[in-house]
């Protein structure tokens, strides 16, 4: 049972590097190309209305859910 769980997390772990990596490509190419330049869509544009939507009126709850994401991202490092 111990493999299995290993394997899965080990899974689970490299499809979200790889998320992670997508997203961080999308925007270095929103940067140098323009909106949309790599997937049709803007990545920055979503990252925004995304903290927007966690914020809502309060820009102290947006604060630290970007805390938490660069956290996040950080500790994969």
């Amino acid at each position: 049972m111990e493999k299995i769980t290993s394997q899965l997390s080990s899974i689970i772990k490299g499809i979200s590097e790889l998320g992670i990596g997508l997203i961080a490509l999308g925007i270095i190419a929103e940067i140098v190309f323009g909106q949309g330049a790599i997937f049709g869509a803007s990545v920055v544009g979503n990252l925004s209305e995304i903290v927007t939507a966690i914020s809502g009126e309060n820009g102290f709850v947006g604060l630290v859910a970007i805390i938490l994401i660069f956290a996040l991202l950080r500790n994969r490092a």
